[in-house]
């Protein structure tokens, strides 16, 4: 999968994308991931990209140029004024614009991604971005309820999330299989060595060597937890 990330701070992304599974989803050459800074794509001396809310408020707004123009250079003119009439670029592209106003991300979406061939990545910051650069893009996405100083960091979770599902990425394909939310619940408990830690052992289940019962046990601990900490999901 090839990765575009536009951003006003590219550095944020310096140690997360030299680490752990992104690394490895590199290393085996599942994903090309390039960060680029928008400044590159400003127009004067001082690298302006954001400026003063017309209408008055507080904070500044990302202009919408660089943004149109480092789409222009990856994805070329005709696809950008196919996106901006909103008409189909194609399955395997997505534009991702990181935005608390975006669809909330969760495990379907990130499936999804993972099958893409390629993959922008539009961080926000400060107030936002100007409102027609959202119409630049495919989709819009929210890591939560929550604000952030800007997408960044929701990039780095999506990516994470993402790449860790391609095939070749994760060494043991069995362990996705029984992951939090791969069910609609969320994932049993689990332990290690030693057995006796200041009072709390392991359930005895677990020792038993039988292979049905400690799979009964699972589904039922996973049920519980489910149902006592995500009512949402238990619901549902």
């Amino acid at each position: 999968m090839k990765i575009d990330i536009l951003t006003l701070f590219p550095k944020m992304f310096d140690n997360v994308l030299n680490e752990s599974m992104l690394k490895i989803a590199q290393k085996k050459k599942k994903a090309k991931i390039s960060v680029h800074n928008l400044r590159d794509w400003t127009h004067d001396s001082h690298k302006t990209a954001d400026d003063r809310p017309y209408g008055g408020g507080s904070g500044m707004v990302m202009k919408i140029e660089p943004i149109h123009d480092a789409l222009s250079d990856i994805i070329g003119k005709a696809r950008i004024k196919r996106l901006m009439g909103k008409k189909s670029i194609g399955k395997g592209l997505r534009v991702v614009v990181l935005t608390p106003r975006g669809k909330v991300f969760n495990q379907k979406t990130a499936k999804k991604l993972s099958k893409l061939k390629h993959l922008i990545l539009i961080c926000g910051h400060y107030e936002g971005i100007d409102e027609r650069a959202h119409h630049l893009a495919t989709d819009e996405i929210s890591i939560g309820d929550y604000i952030l100083t800007g997408g960044e960091i929701p990039a780095m979770v999506l990516l994470d999330s993402a790449l860790r599902l391609i095939p070749g990425v994760l060494g043991d394909r069995e362990s996705l299989r029984d992951e939090s939310f791969e069910n609609g619940i969320l994932e049993y408990p689990q332990y290690t060595r030693p057995r006796w830690f200041e009072g709390m052992n392991v359930p005895a289940v677990l020792l038993s060597g039988d292979h049905d019962r400690v799979e009964k046990w699972r589904k039922l601990e996973a049920m519980k937890k489910t149902k006592a900490t995500r009512s949402d999901l238990w619901k549902n």
